[in-house]
Formats: C-alpha cells, structure tokens, sequence
C-alpha cells in the first residue's frame, strides 16, 4: 500500500496531469484534494489532448475509481459540461465519486471575484475570476454551500438565503441580474444536483478503506506550492493550500497515509498573473520558452510570463511540503539554449539571501543570483532512457538535483504520456 501525493513544486502548470495519468494506471484510487476549476491538467494521449478542470486525470483508464475530496470547490455547471464531454468522448464515468462535503461555487460567487479584481485595477492579482475565492471565503466563514445541500430544496433555499445576506451591498449593482433570482438559482442548482447524484459519495470513507484494505492511492493537488495561501507570495497566490499536508485536509486521510510525496517542476519557470518572479525573462529568451513550451493556460488561456529554473524556490517547495522525489518535465524546450542559467540565490538591498523571504516588499525587490550552465543543443524530445539524454542534459538533471537537495523521481520529454524516464517507481515498497 502507497499513498502517493503529486503536487506542483512552481507556480502550478507544471505537468501535474500527465504525471498523475502516468503512474494512476496501477492505482486503484486517484482522489482531487484541493483547488477549484481555476486549475486545469491537460493529458496527450496518441497525438489526442484532455483537458480537465475538476475531474481526476486518472478518468481516462476505465472504471478507476476516480474521486473529487471535501477539499476542492465545485463549480457544478462546469462540472457537469466536463462529465458530458467526457461521455460524448465514450469515457467511462462509473469511476467516478463526489464528495458530498465539498463547497459548490455559487453565481454571486464569480460575480463578487470579478468585481473585486476589477476594483483593484493596477494592484490586481490575476485571479481566473471563477469564484474560487469568494467560495473559499464562505466556507470559513460557516455560510457555505456543499454537495449534499444539492439533495434538498428546502435546505439549499434556506442556505442561499442566509449566504446571500451579508452580501447585499456587494451584490447591488447586480440586484436586477437573473442568475441572482433566488427561485431560478434554486431550481437550477437542484437540476445540477439530479445529473451529480449518481456520483456522490462519503469520499473520505471511500480513501480510508481504500488505504487500510492495502491499496494504492494517488493524492492530485492544483496549482502549485509557490500558490500557496500561507506559503505562496502571498497576496498573489491561489484561496487554499497546494502544499503536500492539504492532501491529507482535503480527503480526510491521516498524515501518516502519505508516504510518497512527488513535486512536479519544469526544467525552467512559468507563472500566470502578476506577482513576483524574480527569474523572469522579458527578452527573446523568454519569448523562445513560451513557444516551444506552449505557454497558455488550460483554464484562462493566457499566456505565461517564463523565465530560467529557480532552484532557491524549488528548493523551499520541498521544505514545506516533504518532497521526496522531482518529476522534471518539458527538458526538451531547453534543446536549443546555451547557455543555460539557474537562479542559486537573490540579492535584496544589498544582502544576499538563499531562500525567499516572506515580506512581498522583499520578494518584489529580489535579483536572481545565477550561476551558468552549458546548453546541449541536442534534441531530447521523446527521450525514454537515461541513454538517450545527452550527457550536458543530464548534468543539468544532476546539478538541479544538488541545488534542491532532491533526486529526480521522474523526467518528461515531451507532453506525450509514455515520453518519460521513469527514475524511481512510486509503487515499489
């Protein structure tokens, strides 16, 4: 029995869904622990592209059990236009299990997100706008609505109600809006609720016998660690927590339950929005990267700021987290650069630091410290073996490893699933 947490070890869109389709064929659960639809895992399977926002990346293998945790806020109108194109695609959905105490994002939700970043203008943060943080909000605040609530008419009026009460003065520039009617929200959360019903479950019931009858659970998280809304840049972060510990809060497993901890990262950096990124290359550098690596997000489709691999980051991802093993992906966008730089360090007002410092005043103002190495300009695309890397590509893998202080787990060579070097087999007791 294993149960295998993959998170990201960046600023998210590191790979997360190819490496979860990779090793769920010999799972037997696959279960989200956190984020909403403001997260999407994109899977090439022969030549074909997945894109999933909320369900698990091992849907793909029929009749995995595959399940959404008490961790993540649904969407149900994208929930259920996922689960019919994954049906009109012939995927068998019989896998498939719903946390019945998972939040659900309402219509004043995204209404209240949009306004919010809108009001902010220059000091935005670059949320997706889907409602994700105002749903996280209400679910501190005790006026949440979940799953379960979908079942009963009388309940979920009652709670949509009580929800919407203390934001009428937020809401009323939208007062006349009908997705705020109260009937017709109603009656159409209760419709999403029927088409959902088949599949929703005690999730953490199903985790716990999963792991104590000895089998093998995959742990999926979102977004990535530098996200993180304690550990992250904060206030340019995601509403939850991406962070390995999550897995265990978002699905009702214990701590002990999660013996192996993978941090996926790409051979160089991304983010999406704004926020600090002290690597970031604004120049035809940064430019080629986004090319060749296809740098566009899955839910939003905006394209994302690159720059040179930050070991210092990485590094502090596996501090917080537990990280055990890296899956390094995209290593082939790096065939055609030399040199190649990696950040070590910063400099900040004159001091130089080996880790980032938590005040954003300090992380706006850092200056990588890089140190140089050489570029292979070899192609590495579809590389399967250590064999097939050239030997400067694999010093880079090496030298990585070092500076994060973590063995390479993995490595991807291309979004094709079985492009991969598998290092080290999750599985293996």
């Amino acid at each position: 029995m294993a149960g295998i947490v993959i998170i990201g070890a960046q600023w998210g869109d590191e790979g997360k869904g190819k490496i979860t389709d990779l090793i769920a064929e010999n799972a037997d659960l696959v279960i989200r622990f956190q984020g909403g639809n403001n997260a999407g895992h994109t899977i090439v399977r022969d030549d074909v592209k997945w894109k999933f926002h909320l369900i698990p990346s091992g849907i793909l293998y029929p009749g995995k059990l595959c399940a959404i945790g008490n961790g993540v806020v649904i969407d149900p109108k994208v929930l259920t236009d996922e689960l019919d194109d994954l049906r009109a695609k012939g995927v068998d959905l019989s896998g498939l299990r719903i946390s019945a105490n998972a939040h659900l994002i309402m219509p004043y939700h995204m209404l209240l997100d949009h306004a919010g970043e809108t009001k902010l203008g220059k000091l935005q943060i670059g949320t997706t706008r889907r409602g994700i943080g105002p749903a996280y909000a209400d679910k501190a605040a005790r006026l949440g609505i979940r799953v379960q609530d979908l079942l009963d008419e009388k309940i979920l009026k009652k709670k949509i109600m009580a929800a919407m009460e203390p934001k009428r003065l937020a809401l009323r520039p939208y007062a006349k809006s009908p997705e705020l009617d109260l009937q017709s929200m109603t009656e159409d959360y209760l419709t999403y609720g029927h088409r959902i019903e088949q599949y929703i479950a005690d999730t953490a019931r199903i985790t716990w016998k999963a792991l104590d009858d000895g089998h093998d659970v995959i742990f999926e998280g979102a977004q990535g660690t530098l996200l993180d809304i304690d550990h992250g840049t904060y206030p340019f972060v995601t509403s939850s927590n991406p962070v390995a510990a999550s897995a265990a809060t978002g699905t009702g497993a214990g701590p002990k339950d999660l013996d192996e901890i993978w941090g996926v990262a790409k051979a160089y950096a991304t983010r999406v929005g704004a926020g600090p990124f002290p690597t970031e290359l604004t120049d035809a550098t940064g430019q080629l990267l986004g090319e060749r690596g296809h740098e566009f997000g899955t839910v939003t489709g905006r394209r994302r700021r690159c720059g040179w691999f930050d070991a210092v980051m990485v590094r502090q991802a596996v501090a917080v987290s537990g990280i055990n093993g890296i899956a390094l992906t995209k290593l082939d966008v790096l065939d055609p650069i030399d040199p190649i730089l990696v950040c070590v360090g910063y400099e900040i007002r004159g001091k130089r630091y080996d880790y980032l410092p938590p005040g954003a005043a300090l992380q706006a103002e850092a200056k990588p410290v890089y140190e140089e190495l050489e570029g292979w300009r070899e192609n590495t695309r579809g590389a399967r073996s250590f064999a097939d890397l050239p030997a400067k590509a694999i010093k880079y893998v090496r030298r990585i490893e070092e500076l994060i202080e973590t063995p390479a787990a993995l490595l991807s060579t291309s979004p094709e699933r079985d492009d991969t070097i598998l290092v080290k087999d999750p599985f293996a007791d």
